[in-house]
């Protein structure tokens, strides 16, 4: 079958739900299935080799609150639209509410096809936090329900997260489709650039991996790695990615006297020399309580290493703590307290890293084998109606 994928957001990838589109792209074609990506334009170099076709929307704009972010004008790209209008397309797939979201309800619509859309955020503290209003907000949230209110069928990448969307107001089925991982060994190189690079000084490391945005509860890490240092344990603490507060995480990090211990490195593009950062940290520390399936916590399994997440939070789904990784409640004493076992008893740590690398990952393939039952299902319940 011939794919659409529609998304705000691609190569190269600066978030989770880039990530998951990405996976899309490139794993559905190794099924013999032909994938058509649409995306606001970005330079992502060379584009020869690859596995899928991409349709831009060339007239793109900076997001204003978040500048690693564009957002495209498809319906005032001519060029565009021209490409999109003679492209045959047996089912649309979007990753978003928003502009991509509209354009494939568009296009699903114009060629009669049906439309599957994932859900894949919490979108109403997003609107919260951009507004400062609970109206604005649940008004938002009112026409994102709408949305997915109009797809043939609507897919959540967990349990935890087909609630949320429930809690929004949908009162749709709900399929759950879980996020995959690609299954690779670290390369040693890489290992040895890593301690090069970030001079480790064979310091035990712990990794935050994601947006530099409070919602993500960094700030929680911080408190938390502020304890151990005033118990005088040895620690390196990176924080890895870009977001708009950066600065504001930085001020922390010098206010609570974490210089000598944490850094912000910023985005990391180069996927090998991230493996070797994950292979060689003893912990994920990821206690946001805004993601629902984060993709780094699949990609730190991989590697062998074990999340530390909030007990209850969506993220915590594929979690049995003390099994294949730790929770904590949601404060800095728990959350230290974990640390501190973890530094403490690497061996343990060692063997929980394992079990998470054996039972967090599932592979992409399978994911796709399972997404096309449900892509065929689509298709063939509207040619039947």
């Amino acid at each position: 079958m011939h794919i659409g994928l529609f998304t705000d957001t691609f190569l190269p990838v600066v978030d989770g739900v880039g990530r998951v589109a990405v996976a899309y792209a490139q794993n559905l074609p190794l099924l013999g299935h032909q994938v058509t990506v649409s995306a606001p334009l970005t330079d992502i170099g060379y584009r020869g080799g690859l596995p899928f076709d991409l349709i831009d929307f060339y007239m793109t704009v900076k997001v204003p609150t978040a500048p690693q972010y564009r957002t495209g004008i498809p319906l005032m790209d001519a060029h565009y639209r021209r490409r999109m209008a003679k492209t045959k397309l047996d089912i649309v797939h979007v990753h978003s509410p928003f502009v991509a979201g509209k354009e494939g309800q568009r296009v699903a619509k114009a060629k009669k096809v049906p439309l599957i859309a994932t859900f894949h955020s919490k979108y109403y503290d997003d609107f919260y936090k951009a507004t400062k209003s609970k109206t604005v907000a649940e008004v938002a949230v009112n026409r994102i329900v709408h949305f997915y209110h109009q797809c043939d069928q609507v897919w959540a990448v967990n349990e935890s997260t087909a609630g949320v969307l429930k809690t929004y107001g949908f009162q749709k089925e709900i399929i759950v489709m879980p996020n995959g991982a690609t299954i690779r060994e670290v390369n040693p190189e890489k290992t040895d650039e890593v301690e090069q690079l970030y001079s480790l000084q064979n310091l035990p490391l712990l990794l935050f991996v994601g947006q530099l945005n409070w919602k993500k509860n960094i700030k929680r890490v911080l408190e938390a790695t502020h304890l151990l240092k005033e118990k005088e344990i040895p620690f390196c603490l990176l924080l890895v990615g870009q977001g708009p507060d950066q600065a504001a995480i930085e001020s922390k990090i010098k206010e609570l006297g974490l210089e000598r211990h944490a850094r912000c490195i910023g985005h990391i593009s180069d996927a090998q020399l991230l493996d070797a950062l994950y292979a060689r940290a003893e912990l994920l520390c990821f206690p946001s309580l805004y993601d629902n399936a984060p993709m780094v916590v699949n990609e730190a399994a991989v590697m062998g290493t074990p999340p530390v997440l909030i007990r209850g939070s969506s993220a915590a789904d594929a979690v049995t703590d003390g099994v294949n990784g730790y929770l904590c409640e949601d404060n800095k004493e728990d959350l230290a307290a974990i640390l501190e076992k973890v530094l403490q008893s690497p061996d343990e740590n060692k063997a929980i890293g394992q079990k998470a690398k054996e039972t967090i990952p599932l592979p992409w393939i399978e994911v796709m084998k399972r997404s096309e039952i449900y892509y065929q299902l689509a298709i063939d319940k509207k040619l039947n109606d």
